[in-house]
């Protein structure tokens, strides 16, 4: 190959390892070197941190000045670089060298999919991969029966907080409280990276070492490596990064609390969750004037599940956030179906916590996230 070619092709792959960064979305690259009519194939591989050249046989640390290197000894040559959502392909002759990048999966950010009579982000076929690796899909590429409502509440959580992710900018740092199984960092990360494209990093802590483990292997299943998963208590973590959003689906009772908790003391810029069962005030609070109408039982353990969550968003509040509250599903789904939303702004927050010692003098109440926060009456 003529050596202005070569020049060329040397500031293009200068900028695919630009582009390469800490290979956090990379797959693989294939290359095909030409001379006549025979093609010579080569790929680069991660192998850890290291990418390594298979050429004519032989394996070796790669370098991207290699490349242009072996290019001389050719005619052409093409190099297809792959990552997730995309394809950088280099096509270098004699004539010409030019260099085009294709979407895999090219979606428009308001663009979605049916699926039954409902219309997901999270889409077949284009997320079957990922909907098979975090088993709400089955290998026959169908939603299974019993995953079908794990699967509406999840795309349903990212559809809500779509319209703040696409405002976003730079790279975006979320962290997944009490992640679970993580079908929500999952999903998450596929619709900021391979829907939006956008720069992510994603963090999921459970206390559970089953659930980690898990997550962790599904993320190197994917070729996932900018998710992280880390075994830890949620009321002592401190997170590596400040995150931009922070999660919670269906923490239980006070882990919901050790969530909020988690994002406020990070200093989160939005805040994001669903609460699931509620325990904790039911065993506390009590309200004389009320009294006649809380020795119902039922209707006493709804009242606190209604004071659990106004009481957060109270806090909240009191924490420098503007804070709204809204369905989150349909109660065919779950009943657990309730969204907060919480934005820093760092209003005056002495009013919102003045109301919340008011509130929890007349109750008699010591909510977990309060003790949380070290909130103080002022």
């Amino acid at each position: 190959m003529k050596s202005n070619s070569v020049n060329k092709l040397g500031f293009y792959l200068t900028m695919l390892k630009s582009r390469y960064g800490e290979g956090e979305y990379f797959i693989e690259m294939n290359i095909s070197f030409k001379s006549g009519t025979k093609s010579f194939p080569a790929s680069v591989k991660k192998d850890g941190k290291e990418l390594i050249l298979t050429f004519s046989g032989t394996k070796q640390p790669f370098s991207w000045e290699k490349i242009s290197e072996i290019a001389k000894d050719y005619d052409a040559m093409q190099l297809i670089y792959k990552e997730r959502g995309t394809d950088a392909i280099i096509n270098a002759d004699d004539r010409n060298v030019t260099l085009r990048y294709d979407d895999i999966a090219p979606i428009e950010k308001n663009t979605t999919a049916t699926v039954g009579e409902r219309q997901y982000l999270i889409a077949p076929p284009k997320a079957n991969e990922l909907l098979k690796e975090i088993g709400i899909m089955g290998q026959n590429g169908k939603i299974k029966n019993d995953m079908v409502r794990k699967y509406n509440q999840i795309d349903h959580f990212v559809e809500l907080i779509s319209d703040y992710l696409k405002k976003l900018d730079g790279k975006i740092e979320v962290l997944d409280c009490a992640c679970g199984k993580s079908y929500l960092s999952f999903a998450l990360n596929y619709y900021l990276k391979d829907v939006l494209k956008k720069d992510c990093h994603v963090t999921g802590v459970d206390y559970s070492e089953i659930v980690i483990e898990a997550s962790k292997k599904s993320a190197k299943n994917l070729g996932y490596s900018n998710m992280t998963f880390v075994k830890a208590d949620l009321t002592t973590y401190t997170p590596e990064r400040k995150p931009d959003v922070v999660i919670s689906l269906h923490a239980c009772d006070t882990a919901t609390d050790m969530a909020i908790g988690a994002a406020i003391n990070a200093g989160a810029k939005a805040i994001f969750a669903v609460p699931c069962c509620h325990k904790e005030l039911l065993g506390q609070y009590s309200y004389e004037p009320f009294a006649p109408l809380l020795k119902y039982g039922i209707f006493k353990a709804r009242q606190a599940d209604l004071l659990t969550d106004s009481l957060r968003c109270l806090l909240l509040e009191a924490s420098g956030y503007s804070v709204t509250a809204q369905e989150y599903i349909s109660p065919v789904e779950t009943p657990k179906n309730l969204l907060i939303k919480a934005f820093k702004d760092g209003n005056n927050r002495k009013k919102a916590t003045r109301e919340y010692f008011e509130l929890k003098k007349m109750l008699g109440i010591t909510p977990k996230l309060e003790t949380l926060i070290k909130l103080e009456a002022e």
